[in-house]
């Protein structure tokens, strides 16, 4: 693969590096490299300085090869070990993590990758490519109870105890092994009008259960305050509620579920503070240019 501006388009670049607070000297972490949008534009801000890039996928490692700069140091992992391979390089403290979450344009637009509803290819949907389980393993072993499970929580479509109940049918014929196989046993389910939304809906959650995309964010942020410098700023941005939804209640709560703790003073027990009091979106402008914008919630804490 060459070097492609088009890889992927980052959305609210602008308001990701504002919200990084970057001071010439510092050290960032991106731990969604991608395409290296993110990543470039940190870079032009920097000097002297020192950024980290994470990325799990190998077309991000080549993608990271083109850039060529001494102060970018990237690491072939997710980013659910932040704090491990940062020890590993010798650093203990940042002053900036920016993550942009969700799967990347390029990635969406690679058919063979499995992702998208728009091709007919493999279900693999892995964004580490050299993981073992697959979206086809999913659909084709999961027990009924478990593909109702992670079509409602995930997916969030109304009908998952009915979507599962086909996909365990259409299994016993023959194995659901590609994209149209999927939408085939699932066709005859789908609000009509909304086929599209439905499916994408239905891949949503075949794609984070695959990928642990929840448990890894939960992970991570877990590892942000220990990495943190005081002051040092969190950058997150999501794309879909159930991501948002972790991401602002670890900021307000510092924890996952139930109300923020307080010490015997009532003071609130939680490593952050909130930056901006509601999430920060996209403006009309944006999204006419990426439609992908449409669904952004950048959340910016402070330690």
């Amino acid at each position: 693969m060459t070097e492609n501006s088009t890889y992927h388009t980052p959305v609210m670049l602008q308001e990701c590096l504002d919200g990084l607070n970057l001071t010439p000297g510092g050290i960032y972490v991106d731990v969604t490299f991608g395409g290296g949008g993110h990543s470039r534009a940190i870079l032009q801000r920097l000097e002297g300085g020192r950024l980290v890039a994470f990325d799990q996928d190998p077309d991000a490692r080549l993608q990271a090869q083109h850039i060529g700069d001494p102060r970018l140091t990237f690491i072939a992992a997710n980013f659910r070990y932040l704090q491990r391979y940062l020890r590993l390089y010798g650093i203990r403290k940042v002053d900036g993590i920016l993550a942009d979450l969700g799967i990347s344009s390029h990635q969406i637009d690679t058919p063979e990758r499995g992702f998208s509803t728009r091709y007919d290819a493999p279900l693999d949907m892995r964004m580490n490519q050299q993981g073992e389980q697959t979206a086809a393993d999913v659909v084709n072993n999961y027990p009924e109870d478990q593909l109702h499970r992670i079509l409602g929580m995930y997916g969030e479509i109304t009908n998952a105890r009915t979507a599962a109940g086909a996909i365990a049918a259409s299994r016993l014929n023959s194995p659901i092994k590609t994209v149209n196989d999927l939408k085939a046993a699932l066709q005859r389910y789908a609000p009509r009008g909304k086929e599209n939304k439905y499916f994408a809906q239905v891949f949503q959650a075949l794609r984070i259960e695959v990928n642990e995309e929840l448990k890894v964010l939960e992970e991570f942020l877990l590892q942000v305050p220990d990495v943190l410098n005081p002051e040092g700023r969190l950058v997150v941005m999501s794309y879909h509620s159930l991501e948002d939804r972790l991401v602002k209640n670890f900021i307000n709560k510092g924890k996952f579920h139930g109300e923020v703790e307080k010490d015997l003073f009532g003071n609130d027990l939680k490593p952050l503070q909130s930056v901006t009091r509601k999430p920060v979106e996209a403006s009309d402008e944006e999204i006419s240019r990426n439609p992908r914008a449409r669904s952004a919630k950048l959340r910016i804490a402070e330690k």
